[in-house]
């Protein structure tokens, strides 16, 4: 048993408000709906891996059913080789061995399945043509760089210098020394993570959020401080900037991630307002903001808003803004990038020489020419997503009348109300049928949002239509008392 096996832990009443409404409507078989939950917050990325459970008789009191009932269940998690236990020790989350796949396989890449209809990333395909040339284009660019040794930690300068340009194009005066380039928006928001927390130290998200940015911070050490979006009519939410500035106050976070560009998953576009509230509330409580703009590209109804960074922090470290290729060219590329102060990207060009040495070259000088065409990409992509976005809301009312979307003007996807509390069951009831979701507490923390699912609006439009119908059938025979099994891994973005 290594250090961590022993270090993480959950205790049971933790554990029981992550395991939220499992309780079948019945009150029957109170066993298989614990192992089903159990198993679904494991392979769903909620519960992490080599996680010491509660013991059997803690857990069975915190929950009020008799400790065979969970010592079943346990039973049954052992078998499936979702937990393994040492005796006289406990029992820890693992993910369970599939002899079907072969020995390279990862259990977390479904997707690449095209049997699958994947409503679980956010994410889009390539703008085929633009990509093609860009990428023809950097081929030719990339002789010059062979005679070197090929590490740059800041990035390669001629990419900086493309995403300063357009930091600048959008309001924001940016130097190539204020951008750091990253392995996608993921790792920029990791290494902020680790350069600006510790273990222990809290970190304000909104709530819902990105489950990424989630799994960054529990990874830390650190304790996310969720902050709730309040209703907005359309749906998508909005911020409660006065409830946010409390809980600044309070909790006195080291850090705060927000994502105030079509707020992902809810949609919400926060105003100018509100953004130069965030920078002075930055400046007053000296709490770093990191500001996540990776689908600012992305607006339906014309440019992107300007970055919170240009309200008054241009030159701060207090704002980090972070961006990405991934949602507006093609996440196939992983590049992301972190602009901030030119001392704080010297501090985090140190720090990361401890994970990684610096991005592939190609990729960075694909997506450096790419970002000369971003306009016109972003033009056609906004085309494109109206009508899919509006398809989308027509289906849903017409299949599913008693669900609630919003209806966000950018981003990639639906913040869809169920009306009742089946996120989970329903996530594992379309995955038999070939349709992968992101449930709503994979969004949010302590089960919360089991009444919503995020719903992206990305696929080709017939593959969405057999989405949608695969889905509807999954909803009409959804049974709250079934037990939830074969369900799989899923990665979310």
């Amino acid at each position: 048993m290594d250090r961590d096996d022993i270090e993480r832990r959950i205790g049971a009443r933790s554990f029981a408000r992550l395991l939220g409404d499992w309780r079948p409507p019945d009150g029957r078989r109170l066993a298989g709906a614990l192992t089903d939950r159990i198993r679904l917050l494991v392979l769903d990325g909620r519960l992490p891996l080599q996680t010491r459970v509660p013991a059997e008789r803690e857990l069975a009191t915190v929950l009020e059913v008799s400790r065979t009932t969970v010592a079943a269940s346990y039973d049954a998690l052992r078998d499936a080789g979702v937990l393994r236990s040492r005796r006289g020790a406990g029992s820890w989350t693992q993910l369970p061995a599939d002899p079907s796949r072969g020995a390279s396989a990862s259990p977390f890449s479904p997707h690449g399945d095209r049997s699958l209809f994947d409503l679980a990333h956010a994410a889009l395909p390539a703008p085929s043509v633009a990509l093609r040339r860009a990428a023809a284009a950097a081929v030719q660019d990339f002789d010059a760089y062979l005679g070197g040794h090929g590490y740059d930690l800041l990035g390669l300068p001629v990419l900086r210098t493309a995403i300063a340009d357009r930091f600048a194009a959008r309001g924001l005066p940016t130097g190539p020394d204020q951008v750091l380039v990253t392995a996608g928006a993921q790792s920029a928001i990791a290494l902020a993570v680790t350069a600006l927390t510790g273990p222990g130290d809290r970190v304000l998200l909104e709530h819902p959020t990105y489950p990424n940015a989630l799994d960054a911070v529990a990874t830390r050490g650190a304790r996310a401080v969720p902050v709730p979006m309040g209703p907005h009519p359309d749906g998508t939410g909005t911020w409660d900037l006065d409830l946010l500035t409390a809980a600044v106050r309070d909790a006195a976070p080291r850090l705060a991630y927000l994502i105030p560009d079509f707020q992902n998953p809810t949609g919400a576009l926060l105003d100018s307002a509100g953004r130069e509230r965030l920078v002075d509330l930055a400046r007053r409580t000296g709490t770093p903001l990191l500001v996540d703009e990776t689908l600012a590209e992305l607006g339906l109804e014309g440019p992107p808003a300007r970055p919170v960074a240009a309200h008054g922090a241009a030159d701060s470290p207090l704002v980090l803004t972070i961006g990405s290729a991934s949602k507006v060219f093609w996440g196939g590329l992983r590049v992301g990038w972190i602009r901030t102060s030119a001392a704080m990207v010297r501090r985090l060009a140190a720090l990361r020489a401890s994970v990684d040495l610096g991005g592939p070259t190609l990729e960075q000088l694909v997506v450096a020419r790419l970002m000369a065409d971003v306009d016109m990409i972003t033009r056609g992509r906004r085309a494109e997503l109206t009508a899919a976005r509006d398809h989308l809301l027509g289906r849903l009312t017409e299949a599913f009348p008693r669900w609630r979307p919003s209806r966000p003007d950018g981003g990639l996807s639906l913040w869809v109300d169920l009306d009742e509390a089946v996120s989970s069951r329903l996530t594992v009831a379309a995955r038999r049928h070939d349709v992968l979701l992101a449930a709503g507490p994979r969004f949010g923390v302590d089960g919360a949002f089991e009444r919503h699912l995020r719903l992206p609006y990305t696929l080709r439009r017939d593959r969405m239509d057999t989405a949608l119908d695969l889905l509807a059938t999954a909803w009409r025979g959804l049974d709250p008392a079934a037990p939830a099994v074969d369900a799989e891994p899923t990665a979310v973005a």
